[in-house]
């Protein structure tokens, strides 16, 4: 029986699910088109499509699928996922688009039903019998769509099984959101190539990041609230530790203040529900099914979580957990309905389409930038113009570094050689600490006898487009509700020129109240303290960087990374002063360049 051929690419629906994104309803979102025109122009075998979370990569890839099979340039479709959840939405997905694909296709069986034309397998599945999933390669012009690609290196097994079963594949079209890893396992069926410092970089065939998505307003601007506090736990050595969230501390400190925060019984947790719920009743003005997700690290803290919310609301909540078999069943219906909030672990942080999620909980200890990335593209997807996500987080030097380089474009990158011909003395010595620090990670420091004691939740900052904003005196409080009260609708451009202005009033009348408190002024000039050098030199970069912006154009969140490049250091919230001064002194002397 002659298979059925889908509909041309011109009339595939733009984005899934239904609601899609603002302006594109009846057409290709311009990428899509511009990447489908490169794809069907230079007719590779291979294509890596980096796009980020929201963007629409599934519609994309189901468009290159149309177009080849109404080209009888193939035959089959396997699509590999890394969840049992997303082979259903891609099936689902690709029936809107007028192709068959079978979820339930196990590698054992072999055969699926004549009315499909392809599978939706996972990453671990075709690991387990590679060599099945070969055959049926074989035996079939076959286009080939590994979803979220960099999985493929998650464990050696499950690399080496994707090569197997695919390597004569047709077609490959690879995706992903986030190209990059934080180990040394290679993608497979990726390129890489080796710079001039001798380390080797992934090479994407089409690149649509975060910030080219937000200026054309395919992704929501998101707003980052940040919560520090005091901390305190007990070692299991028995000793008592207090720490605040924030500080600069050691990798376990850290580790340990991070987990206080985290504890359900704690009142850190309780009080930054507490703000997210107000934010997004605020988002819910504007955007009436707007509703809320907490990322947990574990089961019971999700349940505990869930517990929290329900008495704080009077709501019970949607709990996700990855081991229930109706786990994506409370996913879809979550999606469909109107309800607020939903506690899941790890299951929801990559690929899950809720695209009504406008505000966030980052409560996992996890801190690489990858599940970083993925966590915060749930919140991205944007239906209309105008609509914002705030995401809650820890004040965690790292985090917070991963926040303000939202719009960096990272390539996967396979370690430096280790030697000394590039002239770098301390390559052999740099990778032997590295691996000493992964074998001291603070993870088996906090087995055992770790008991939190107590906790408490203050507003740090707010950070927004490589810039951070507020004040963190003692004003905080009301700083915090003038922020929690943000509209729901704003552009970019107005998010960032409301959150000047609430920083503007806050410090005026932070500035106020210690002229009216305060005795009357020394005319010795007296020393800031260090934090408040920093916070001065801090907001006057980001004044710097907004007058760039206005005469430039350029996005501040360039402009900051800009500025990181031709002088290194972390991102603006965790400079030291002196790189602050230079980045200052730098933009003064770009300002005067200009004029002359």
């Amino acid at each position: 029986m002659e298979s059925h051929v889908p509909a041309s690419p011109a009339v595939l629906p733009p984005a899934y699910p239904d609601r899609a994104a603002w302006g594109t309803a009846s057409k290709l979102r311009a990428w899509q088109a511009e990447a489908l025109q490169l794809y069907l122009d230079s007719n590779p075998r291979d294509f890596l499509a980096v796009a980020t979370p929201g963007a629409g990569k599934t519609t994309f890839a189901l468009t290159v699928a149309a177009e080849l099979l109404q080209r009888r340039q193939i035959e089959r479709i396997t699509v590999v996922t890394p969840t049992e959840h997303l082979k259903v939405q891609w099936a689902e997905a690709a029936d809107k688009a007028g192709i068959a694909i079978d979820p339930a296709f196990a590698g054992r069986r072999g055969k699926t039903n004549k009315d499909f034309q392809g599978v939706a397998v996972t990453y671990a599945g075709v690991a387990v019998n590679p060599l099945a999933f070969r055959v049926r390669t074989e035996r079939f012009k076959t286009l080939v769509i590994l979803d979220e690609v960099h999985h493929g290196g998650d464990a050696l097994s499950w690399g080496e099984g994707v090569r197997e079963a695919f390597e004569p594949a047709a077609r490959r079209l690879c995706l992903t959101g986030t190209p990059f890893r934080s180990d040394d396992n290679p993608i497979p069926f990726v390129t890489y190539e080796e710079a001039h410092d001798g380390v080797a970089r992934s090479k994407a065939d089409y690149t649509y990041g975060y910030g080219h998505a937000l200026r054309d307003h395919v992704v929501r601007p998101v707003i980052f609230m940040s919560y520090s506090g005091e901390m305190r736990w007990r070692t299991k050595a028995g000793d008592e530790v207090a720490a605040r969230l924030g500080e600069p501390l050691t990798k376990d400190l850290t580790a340990q203040a991070l987990r206080t925060a985290l504890d359900p019984a704690g009142e850190w947790m309780g009080a930054v529900l507490a703000a997210a719920d107000k934010r997004l009743t605020e988002v819910r003005r504007h955007m009436p099914d707007a509703g809320a997700l907490v990322i947990s690290g574990d089961q019971n803290t999700a349940r505990a979580y869930a517990k929290t919310l329900r008495e704080l609301t009077g709501e019970a909540p949607t709990v996700v957990l990855s081991d229930e078999k109706a786990a994506s069943k409370k996913i879809q219906k979550f999606s469909e309905d109107e309800s607020r909030w939903m506690v899941a672990v790890r299951m929801v942080s990559e690929g899950v389409d809720v695209p009504r999620l406008a505000v966030g909980v980052y409560a996992t200890p996890t801190s690489t930038p990858l599940f970083f990335a993925q966590a915060v593209g749930r919140f991205v997807r944007a239906r209309k113009r105008g609509e914002t996500a705030s995401v809650f987080v820890p004040s965690v030097t790292r985090l917070l570094g991963f926040a303000a380089e939202m719009e960096v474009e990272r390539d996967h990158v396979l370690g430096r050689k280790n030697s000394n011909e590039d002239g770098d003395i301390f390559a052999l010595e740099d990778d032997l600490l590295k691996q000493a620090n992964q074998a001291e990670g603070a993870s088996d420091e906090l087995e055992g006898n770790f008991e939190a004691l107590g906790s408490d939740a203050s507003f740090d900052r707010v950070v927004f487009d490589g810039g951070d904003y507020g004040t963190g005196g003692d004003n905080a409080t009301d700083e915090e509700l003038d922020f929690l009260g943000l509209p729901g609708l704003l552009e970019p451009d107005q998010v960032r020129e409301l959150l000047h202005k609430r920083q503007q009033k806050s410090l005026a009348a932070q500035k106020k109240s210690q002229r009216s408190s305060g005795p009357a002024e020394d005319p010795t000039p007296t020393e800031l303290a260090t934090h408040d050098q920093i916070a001065l030199l801090r907001r006057e970069l980001n004044g710097l960087v907004a007058a760039w912006h206005h005469r430039t154009g350029q996005p501040h969140g360039v402009i900051h990374n800009d500025l990181r490049r031709k002088l290194g250091g972390p991102a603006a919230a965790h400079a030291s002063s002196i790189q602050l001064q230079e980045r200052i002194d730098l933009v003064r002397h770009w300002a005067t360049q200009r004029r002359a």
